[in-house]
């Protein structure tokens, strides 16, 4: 049975897609812990980060990098934070969350509210940089 973001990235869930290649896929965390938080996963299904081959944990390394870029673009954060945990989901990703101030508290267990319009669109105009 595959996790919830093989499903995702087979469109049997919906998400909120920020980009998307061969071998992987990006979109915004429908439980975000910041504006703009966005998983970056490798569409094949490995559930420890570190059992991907290496040439699949830099590609996906490049890829979080180009989409951190778009959301730095977009979002206009101090930086953007990287965390790799690996423990809700048995399918390795990266959590790409926006950093607005220096003092800036967050947990992935504590999400700010979000409408699925606010999701929507900022999904668009991400993808959209990502792709100028």
């Amino acid at each position: 049975m595959g996790s919830i973001f093989t499903k995702i990235v087979a469109g049997e869930i919906p998400s909120y897609k920020i980009a998307e290649d061969e071998h992987h896929y990006a979109f915004l965390d429908i439980n975000p812990a910041a504006r703009g938080h966005t998983l970056v996963i490798p569409k094949e299904e490995v559930d420890y980060i570190f059992d991907l081959s290496d040439a699949r944990v830099q590609s996906l390394m490049l890829f979080a990098k180009n989409v951190a870029r778009a959301l730095d673009q977009v979002l206009e954060p101090i930086r953007i934070g990287i965390i790799v945990e690996g423990l809700e989901v048995p399918h390795a990703h990266i959590h790409l969350i926006p950093i607005y101030t220096p003092n800036q508290a967050f947990s992935l267990g504590k999400k700010i509210e979000m409408t699925p319009e606010e999701m929507q669109s900022l999904a668009e105009v991400v993808n959209k940089a990502l792709n100028a």
